[in-house]
């Protein structure tokens, strides 16, 4: 459901970096005796609802070479993306089982699945997670939420209904990410006086807003789901939808959930947030796409750091009293201001923090079964959301914000405030219970 095309971006890094080469090369096809003796009774039924390029190239390929894991029913409201999902399932199991649906309702309903793989545009990720933990599915998702309040109604609904949930993003398993925030949390660099945060450039096209004939294979009402109705256009579906506010908080929240859980994660902030907020920036104009194209934002924790956010070569540095760590580029090499942090040893009495080599969807399945938090679970994936919503609404509002963490609100300022709120949804779809 919901597919996402080649796009520029992290993605896009990951299929052409030779640093990712080795994590991303799952086989096409593993052959059944291969992955394991795992008792059907002990394993995970799974349903994928979202079946476009990450979906299936990610997280279903990677699904499939775990045999803690069956996928049984794939979801999408484009039959030909729904169609190959099923072919690639078939071919990996040697069947013709895996059942097709463009409804995740359906999917929902089912007694027999245990978990589900959400991989859609970001104004779904909340609605159908809600909807799953409610039917008593776990969940992983991916990132990030649409608004602020949307994510604080997730957060409690996973809570209330005791279900495993995880954000889904592998930052957490990549070596360079976990070393950088291990090093800056135990001290290397002295005490943190700044991070500084680089996220990439967009597109420079700003879609064609024209009116298009639907094509036959794409439920495009129920691809716009509770979003308001628009006309359609092959520029505001499938990976596109990132750069439309009615679907997503363009390349901040795209690409600011990875390096930003880094630092927060880095600063023991990640259940917390910054303080004061300020940025400028500009939005895509003279077409379809309306969300922020170009930013300069800076947060102030209560702590003194400060973290800034502007475009350029993803990249991450937290500056400190006593030198620095960071990378250049999506999965670059660990630099440091000396060779001394950069070799530095994590004692066996330090701060070692949470991390699973196998990655995301490894991470999930283990947490399923032991009933734990994954690495990235949902109050988290929630705070991270939140510093990418902040640094949106102090572009549009245009002034400096002062933000309360424990309270999650801004601090008097209503017409910031409104823009955290839970989005009108068009009928029939609604949070309520």
């Amino acid at each position: 459901m919901w597919t996402m095309t080649r796009h520029i971006g992290r993605r896009s890094f990951l299929r052409v970096s030779a640093a990712a080469g080795a994590f991303l090369s799952f086989p096409r096809i593993v052959p059944v005796e291969l992955l394991g003796a795992v008792a059907p009774s002990n394993r995970i039924n799974v349903g994928f609802i979202g079946t476009g390029d990450h979906g299936t190239g990610w997280n279903l390929r990677r699904y499939l070479t775990l045999p803690e894991a069956r996928v049984l029913v794939v979801c999408d409201v484009d039959g030909e993306r729904m169609r190959r999902a099923k072919e690639i399932v078939d071919e990996q199991y040697q069947t013709k089982d895996c059942a097709m649906t463009k409804d995740f309702r359906e999917v929902l309903a089912r007694k027999d699945i245990d978990a589900v793989m959400i991989s859609t545009p970001d104004h779904w990720h909340t609605l159908i997670s809600v909807m799953a933990v409610r039917a008593g599915k776990d969940v992983q998702c991916e990132k990030p939420t649409l608004s602020i309040d949307e994510g604080k109604i997730l957060v409690n609904e996973v809570r209330k209904h005791g279900k495993v949930f995880q954000t889904s993003t592998e930052d957490r398993s990549i070596p360079v990410y976990h070393r950088m925030a291990e090093l800056v949390r135990n001290g290397r660099i002295g005490k943190v006086q700044r991070v500084e945060v680089i996220l990439p450039k967009q597109p420079t096209v700003p879609g064609d807003p024209t009116p298009q004939p639907v094509p036959p294979e794409l439920d495009y009402d129920m691809w716009l789901g509770p979003a308001p109705w628009a006309p359609y256009t092959k520029d505001r579906v499938h990976f596109n939808f990132r750069w439309i506010e009615d679907y997503s908080g363009g390349i901040i929240c795209d690409w600011g959930t990875h390096l930003f859980d880094t630092a927060q994660w880095a600063l023991d902030m990640e259940r917390s947030g910054p303080v004061e907020i300020e940025g400028t920036g500009t939005f895509w104009e003279g077409g379809l796409y309306n969300t922020v194209k170009d930013y300069d934002v800076t947060f102030r924790y209560a702590n003194g750091v400060v973290m800034t956010c502007k475009p350029g070569n993803p990249s991450i540095r937290f500056i400190g009293t006593d030198g620095w760590v960071g990378n250049t580029g999506w999965r670059g090499e660990l630099e440091a201001s000396s060779n001394e942090i950069k070799n530095s040893k994590i004692g066996p009495d330090e701060i070692h923090l949470y991390t699973n080599p196998e990655g995301e969807h490894h991470d999930f399945l283990k947490c399923v079964k032991t009933r734990k938090d994954p690495y990235f679970p949902v109050d988290i994936g929630h705070r991270v959301s939140t510093v990418c919503h902040l640094a949106n609404i102090a572009i549009k509002v245009g002034r400096k914000l002062r933000w309360d963490p424990a309270k999650e609100e801004f601090i008097g300022d209503d017409a910031a405030n409104a823009l955290r709120k839970v989005r009108p949804m068009r009928k029939p779809w609604t949070l309520d219970g």
